[in-house]
């Protein structure tokens, strides 16, 4: 395959990508990683103002890599929802960056590093 077909597929790739954004709906909310503490869990700071401790689902949690920094979905849990939930989904930059032209990640300064 030539470079100039390989780059095209690349774009095709991307824009596949953004076109099936999944937006957190009901009480799930935005979140960026903070720290990793082990055994799938770590701490996560969500967009409603609150750090939660996350931990990765198990039927995710050979799928789904996360790193410090990263940009999430989480669903609180319904008993101490105020301190714990699970990690949904994970962004990629390209999919960041659609967030951050949409306005969705306005209120937490650390997105503008990406």
């Amino acid at each position: 395959m030539s470079r100039k077909k390989q780059r095209q597929a690349r774009i095709e790739a991307l824009e596949a990508q953004i076109a099936r954004i999944k937006l957190p709906k009901g009480n799930e909310c935005f979140g960026i990683v903070e720290q990793r503490l082990g055994g799938a869990r770590m701490r996560v700071r969500c967009l409603d103002g609150k750090t939660r401790i996350c931990r990765i689902p198990g039927s995710k949690r050979r799928y789904l890599w996360v790193r410090e920094g990263d940009v999430v979905v989480v669903k609180p849990w319904e008993f101490g929802g105020e301190e714990k939930g699970d990690i949904i989904l994970k962004y990629t930059k390209a999919q960041i960056a659609w967030l951050k032209e949409k306005g969705y990640l306005e209120k937490i300064k650390e997105f503008d590093e990406f």
